[in-house]
């Protein structure tokens, strides 16, 4: 589960974990991890999506994109295949209508290249 899966980022406490309201996050198993680590865990209110709309578009696009009609395979090649797609695909390459279609990548550099400039007339 979430002690296994290797990032390279370890738990700090008063991190914050988001989720949807699905059972394997609501488990008890998950929520006594969340609570060994000292991970506040934050899901959307019961009835109210509005609550965790990041969280909830996430795993909607992660459901689709990668999960749904995907064979089953073994756990260390399902953990690179959610590594590979959250590492590669939904952090640099994916477009977002949110951002004006652009990647993650390239609006932090639009955005730093507009503070840049603000700082330099400033």
């Amino acid at each position: 589960m979430l002690s296994h899966i290797k990032t390279g980022r370890t738990f700090k406490e008063g991190m914050i974990f988001h989720s949807d309201r699905g059972i394997q996050y609501a488990c008890k198993q998950t929520v006594n991890l969340l609570q060994y680590y000292r991970v506040e865990q934050s899901m959307s209110g019961k009835g109210n999506c509005w609550d965790n709309a990041v969280a909830e578009s996430f795993f909607k696009s992660f459901k689709t994109e990668l999960i749904y009609g995907t064979k089953l395979k073994t756990r260390e090649q399902t953990r690179l295949d959610i590594f590979e797609y959250i590492e590669s695909w939904y952090n640099h390459k994916r477009r977002f209508s949110a951002l004006g279609n652009l990647t993650i990548d390239e609006y932090w550099e639009q955005y730093n290249i507009k503070k840049q400039l603000i700082k330099n007339v400033a």
